[in-house]
């Protein structure tokens, strides 16, 4: 008999009568009324009133009964404290029970008990629970620490459950092992400073072994925890490897995606070359497409991964083009998904067959799917340069079917095939141009009427086209305003006699007629750049476009290692990180893969004790740089507050979204060789123990500062470099900014002079560095005082400090800035001379010296030639010196004089020299020694800067 009868009473009066039940002396009466009330509790009655009634109950051997009455407790506790500490003698008995059912049963529910009275007095039969004989036991145990924790951390610390939690890693029952580990990844999620899973090659040795005979979901907490593990070397991440890679036979799709998370991660860590990563791509391609297999919404899942695996490592499933072809039958949102990663496949070798499936598409019903088909070929044919011919007469052949969302799609990647490849495919303009009646769409109308601008010389009666564009001009969308306005601009310099009245209408339409900014805006400045200098309006108008390149729809890279870590949680179908939908603080710590092998290597200084502000255990220079962008994406902009200290650069920020085109400046400006900043100002060799200024309080202190490195003026023998133009006001909306960096008196400083080349004025500026080689920062906001007017430009001295976050750069001394002002933020990167981190105290006692010369190795000595400098030895001494580079002793050997020299960098690193000079000849030798030799090549620059200028 089935127990839907306990739902179907409507009796009235009913709480008394089971009050009576319940106190029955027949076990069977009792059951049946407890059963009852839970009926009651499950359909939303209120029940509370029987809570002692119920509780009395607890004392059974009954199993069933005992569950009834837990259930029931479980939900009325939190409403009745009081009378839910009368039940906690009968947990601690049934915590003691000779059935390891009940005590288990016993331990779930008192952590489920969500009540702060009663919680003190779980700890004793929890702590027995931990260490009971019974696997099945512990292993609830193990998970109501976790539940314990998120009710009252401090009492878990205090009791020493962590602890014991740890101790279960170790545990003989893989059960056991896997709640442990995933109890403490839930605890050391809601508190990621705790370094709870302090994971080590032992302690993943015990995973690993447990890993194999754990249940499905304890093989998944198994592998998430390995994930965030960092192998030491190599070696132990293909150990690793080989003993996950049987999970990805796994019949359940979570595990398998688990484990390729894994797998991913390390592969970051072996050498391509290795004959095993070639076997590990050959593996992970069979699981992937296994899961391709499964109903649409788990195939839309692991689809969602694999677009994100193809964009890291295409190479795994390069020969699996055919699994992603669409069946008839998908659902639209798997169609789509496929078809994304299809062309993240395409290449020469199979765009053949790829074509033949999109053009198939592209007479299918469903209209969004073949308008993404449609792009699709232009995609292929931008990708594949080989096939882009077969693509456009495809397109072409696509538009003679005449249907309209087809035509149109087809004269939008048309146009981008175009900026792609100019100057090849213009002969089938005609037949885009027969098709301009049927353009209703705004993308294609504007794409139309660019194709139309663009080659204007080439069709005879561009004008008349444009002409019949612009007599809708008010109704158009802002997209084709703005296109038909440039256009018809473009079109008036190509044939200025014919076009003069077309021009003088659209500009009027454009500046008078609309109240658009963006239009007007754009007319206004055509009018000025035609009214005033029709040869830079020239110049400007038809300038050579840039082509436009593979994949635009890629995810950035840093962006798309996180989302590697997070493959097969919500992240990885989301595209976006935790922390972008994940309400607070909780599950928001950012991961990254582990950095390529034989990326970073390590040097100790030789001697000298880290500075205070370097942590104790980061002796090596300089951590690996993560990728060209690493943290500008976590770039807090907005004025500090009062009081906190400035070098606090690590906040992250939620938006991903600030960098705008900044990808692009960020890119494009690193090519400003040592000119954009080479050159500093150096100390007189006086100051020699004045130690360097670390950071300036804010308020009055900063103006003092301000004073100090603007008005100390330059000190005899200091070179500063001219200021070179690092962001040129066309690619920063008008703001341009220059500069040089200097170090006086011990302090660093950025100058910088920023011009306001914008038609507006300019206000709330703010400065913030990338992390950097050396943890180069702000030591003080960017103060300007008034707002920049248009035309007015504005001097300011940066003081900077080394206590910034640290990653390696390439080059070393490259330096990525981003300065936000009331318009946008801007991006930049310039290269700061490595002779501003010499620091004061840098003069090695002779025998140091002599020791340390000795014990660096001889592969790490660089040779170096200084030419074109006619100095003198004593010259080239003291002008050294001016920049903390000390001279120890003075050699003559055979007419040659020898200078043997040391220096020291903000970061501790000690870099010795040989300079050998001859009377009658202008070329130097300079032999440097350190322990890391990656630095030797700036110091040697530095050498340069110093003594030619």
């Amino acid at each position: 008999m089935t127990d839907s009868k306990y739902f179907t009473t409507t009796k009235k009066g009913e709480i008394f009568e089971l009050k009576a039940e319940l106190n029955s002396d027949k076990k069977e009466k009792k059951k049946e009324a407890v059963k009852k009330v839970i009926a009651s509790m499950t359909v939303g009655k209120d029940v509370s009133a029987l809570f002692p009634d119920v509780v009395n109950c607890m004392q059974t051997d009954n199993l069933e009964l005992k569950k009834l009455v837990y259930l029931y407790l479980m939900n009325y506790a939190k409403s009745q404290p009081d009378m839910a500490i009368m039940a906690v003698n009968t947990f601690v008995k049934d915590c003691e029970d000779p059935n390891p059912l009940i005590r288990a049963l016993a331990v779930r529910t008192m952590g489920c008990i969500r009540v702060d009275k009663i919680t003190e007095y779980l700890c004793e039969p929890l702590r027995k629970c931990l260490k009971d004989e019974d696997p099945y036991v512990r292993k609830t145990a193990a998970v109501c620490v976790a539940k314990l924790h998120d009710i009252n951390a401090q009492l878990v610390e205090d009791q020493g459950f962590l602890d014991t939690l740890k101790d279960l890693i170790s545990d003989s029952n893989p059960m056991v092992v896997a709640n442990a580990v995933a109890a403490l990844s839930e605890i050391a999620e809601s508190h990621p400073s705790s370094n709870l899973l302090d994971l080590n090659p032992q302690s993943i040795n015990k995973l690993l072994t447990a890993l194999n005979e754990c249940t499905e979901w304890g093989q998944i907490f198994i592998l998430d925890c390995l994930a965030n593990y960092m192998p030491k070397d190599d070696r132990e991440a293909q150990s690793i490897c080989e003993r996950v890679t049987p999970r990805l036979s796994h019949a359940n799709s979570a595990v398998v995606l688990s484990a390729v998370k894994v797998l991913m991660k390390f592969m970051e860590m072996l050498s391509k070359d290795l004959d095993y990563y070639g076997t590990l791509l050959k593996k992970l391609a069979p699981p992937l497409v296994t899961l391709l297999s499964a109903e649409p919404e788990l195939q839309y899942v692991a689809l969602r991964n694999i677009n994100l695996i193809v964009q890291k490592r295409p190479e795994i499933l390069k020969h699996e083009m055919k699994v992603f072809f669409v069946k008839y039958n998908d659902p639209i949102y798997v169609k789509l998904e496929k078809l994304d990663i299809m062309i993240r496949l395409a290449s020469q070798a199979n765009i053949a067959q790829v074509l033949a499936e999109l053009k198939e598409y592209a007479t299918e019903v469903d209209v969004d799917f073949v308008r993404k088909a449609v792009r699709a070929i232009g995609r292929c044919a931008i990708k594949v340069e080989q096939s882009a011919e077969r693509c456009v007469s495809t397109l072409l052949d696509l538009i003679q079917t005449k249907v309209n969302y087809v035509v149109q799609e087809a004269i939008v990647v048309i146009k981008d095939i175009f900026r792609k490849y100019p100057n090849k495919y213009e002969s089938v303009i005609a037949t885009l141009c027969e098709n301009l009646d049927s353009l209703d769409e705004p993308e294609a109308r504007a794409a139309m009427i660019w194709i139309v601008g663009e080659y204007a010389e080439r069709i005879d009666n561009a004008d008349e086209l444009l002409e019949s564009f612009l007599e809708g001009f008010h109704d158009e969308s802002t997209q084709v305003q703005l296109q038909l306005l440039t256009a018809i601009v473009k079109l008036f310099l190509k044939k200025p006699t014919e076009t003069q009245e077309l021009v003088q209408q659209v500009l009027s339409l454009a500046t008078q007629d609309s109240d658009n900014p963006d239009l007007r805006d754009r007319g206004y400045i055509y009018w000025r750049l035609l009214s005033t200098d029709p040869v830079a309006a020239k110049e400007v108008v038809l300038a050579e476009k840039p082509l436009i390149s593979e994949e635009t729809d890629l995810i950035e890279p840093t962006l798309l290692d996180e989302l590697i870590c997070y493959i097969g949680t919500l992240a990885s179908v989301y595209h976006k990180p935790p922390s972008a939908f994940v309400e607070g603080s909780r599950g928001v710590v950012h991961k990254s893969l582990p950095p390529r092998m034989g990326s970073s290597e390590s040097a100790e200084s030789p001697e000298a004790a880290p500075s205070a502000v370097q942590a104790a255990e980061q002796p090596a220079v300089i951590p690996t740089q993560g990728d060209l962008l690493g943290d500008l994406l976590n770039l807090d902009l907005g004025p500090p507050e009062s009081g906190t200290p400035i070098a606090t650069s690590t906040v992250q920020m939620g938006a991903m979204d600030l960098l705008g085109g900044g990808l692009d400046i960020l890119m494009g400006d690193e090519s400003e060789g040592m000119d954009g900043g080479s050159g500093g100002t150096f100390a007189p060799a006086s100051i020699t123990t004045m130690p360097a200024k670390l950071g300036a309080p804010l308020g009055s202190g900063l103006e003092d500062l301000f004073k100090l490195t603007g008005g100390v003026g330059t000190l005899s023998g200091s070179y500063v470099a001219p200021k070179t133009v690092w962001l040129p006001a066309m690619k920063a909306k008008g703001l341009e900014i220059s500069g040089t960096f200097s170090r006086q008196v011990g302090s660093i400083s950025m100058d910088l002079v920023l011009t306001n080349k914008a038609l507006q004025v300019m206000s709330d500026f703010a400065i913030q560095f990338n992390r950097n080689s050396f943890g180069l920062a702000p030591a003080a906001p960017l103060q300007v005082h008034a707002p920049l007017a248009p035309n007015q430009s504005v001097e300011i001295s940066l003081p900077l400090n080394t206590v910034g976050s640290v990653m390696k750069m390439d080059p070393l001394n490259n330096l990525q800035v981003a300065v936000k002002n009331n318009i946008d933020v801007f991006y930049f990167s310039t290269l700061y001379p490595l002779h501003i981190l010499f620091v004061e105290d840098g003069k090695m006692e002779r025998q140091m010296f002599l020791a340390t010369w000795k014990d660096i190795p001889n592969e790490n000595e660089a040779q170096f030639q200084i030419k074109d400098c006619s100095l003198n030895a004593d010259a080239v001494s003291s002008k050294l010196q001016g920049s903390n580079i000390f001279t120890i002793a003075k050699r003559n050997v055979e007419g040659q004089d020898m200078l043997y020299q040391s220096l020291k960098l903000t970061n501790g690193i000690w870099v010795l020299a040989e300079l050998r000079i001859q009377p009658s000849n202008p070329s130097f030798t300079l032999s440097l020694k350190c322990r890391a030799p990656e630095v030797s090549q700036y110091v040697y620059q530095a050498y340069e800067t110093i003594l030619k200028n």
